[in-house]
């Protein structure tokens, strides 16, 4: 498929990996719809040529609508990549006390059904499209897992859980999308530099890069933005899930 000349979404296009990804889309030619909430907007500020702010919250059916609706106005919506998603971090039971129930719900409202919005509403959008090719391609969604999805560490139920459903969700979403020509991928990145990253000393960034086996390093944002113009156009690529991690895997902690 090419990027060129075709509406997409992005969630989570204020920051980390949605920011490089909107760039990068916008760069090779589409116009992109970055949903973020408003706060995101404000500290982000205007985004660059090529690129829409809008603000949603992936977990409002009313906002999302509202967003697809915006993008897909010109009749050529073809990709959508979810990039939002939160890391907030608990173990079952911890000094103090029992997992909050509360904070488990959110991380999976957000990582999880909030994927989960995007993808139904982007895919009854794209598949009112015209096809594209012989083959009857209309577009592309791609989610985001994480390694947590099958090396989740102490601390991580919760972000392991909603990123474990974002991978499972990614082969009948697939197979459910087929008859409109809709492929759905997945990339389950490693360790990236992202803003979820501030808070880390660089000591420990380095201690953590240093156990990536190679490159030994932390991944950048571009690189998720360089794979999903990659599945644009790679139209056999369906139904998967990519590590993105170099060959890390994760330990207990």
């Amino acid at each position: 498929m090419q990027v060129n000349g075709i509406s997409a979404i992005v969630t989570g296009g204020a920051s980390g990996l949605g920011a490089a990804t909107a760039t990068s889309l916008a760069a090779a030619g589409a116009q992109v719809f970055a949903f973020d909430l408003a706060a995101g907007w404000e500290k982000a500020g205007t985004p660059g040529t090529g690129i829409t702010a809008v603000a949603a919250d992936v977990t409002s059916a009313e906002d999302v609508q509202r967003g697809v609706d915006q993008a897909a106005a010109g009749g050529n919506l073809r990709l959508a990549v979810n990039c939002a998603g939160v890391g907030w971090a608990s173990r079952i039971l911890g000094k103090k006390g029992v997992h909050d129930l509360e904070l488990f719900n959110s991380v999976i409202g957000i990582n999880l059904i909030g994927t989960f919005n995007v993808l139904r509403l982007a895919a009854e959008a794209i598949s009112r499209t015209e096809v594209l090719d012989e083959d009857g391609a209309r577009g592309l969604i791609v989610n985001t897992a994480s390694v947590a999805a099958f090396d989740g560490q102490v601390g991580q139920i919760a972000y392991a859980a909603s990123k474990g459903g974002v991978a499972a969700m990614t082969l009948p979403a697939a197979r459910d999308l087929a008859q409109y020509g809709i492929r759905v991928m997945t990339i389950a990145p490693g360790i990236i530099q992202t803003p979820m990253m501030a808070g880390i000393t660089e000591e420990f960034q380095k201690s953590l890069a240093a156990g990536v086996p190679f490159p030994a390093r932390l991944g950048h944002p571009a690189e998720y933005a360089q794979l999903v113009l990659a599945l644009a156009d790679h139209n056999y690529l369906n139904g998967e899930t990519i590590r993105m991690d170099g060959a890390l895997r994760m330990a207990p902690r």
